[in-house]
């Protein structure tokens, strides 16, 4: 069984047991939090896509952590006119595991 869900902007397909990063959420470290945007539910053959979102329908994740990504430097240069400009970015992110997919 998995889903499919959104959060943060960004889509994500999600099983029991998988790990991931997100966009950070403004959660606890070790709480567990219900994700309710919730896309689509495979089950086996069964195929349910919501309309936008599956109705009564809710996956379960325990925070892990939270943290900040990778540098990512950005420049923006302009030849011969003696322009040049340099910006770094760090995105801030939420690990999940996920625990568990409840359907009604």
């Amino acid at each position: 069984m998995y889903a499919v869900i959104k959060t943060g902007g960004k889509q994500y397909k999600v099983q029991p047991g998988d790990t991931l990063k997100v966009e950070k959420l403004e959660a606890e470290e070790g709480k567990t939090i219900k994700i309710s945007d919730v896309l689509m539910v495979v089950d086996g053959d069964k195929v349910t896509v919501g309309t936008p979102y599956v109705k009564g329908t809710t996956v379960s994740a325990k925070v892990k952590g939270h943290g900040r990504g990778d540098k990512i430097n950005i420049i923006k240069f302009i030849r011969r006119k003696h322009h040049r400009k340099q910006m770094g970015h760090r995105q801030a992110y939420t690990e999940l595991s996920i625990v568990d997919i409840k359907t009604k």
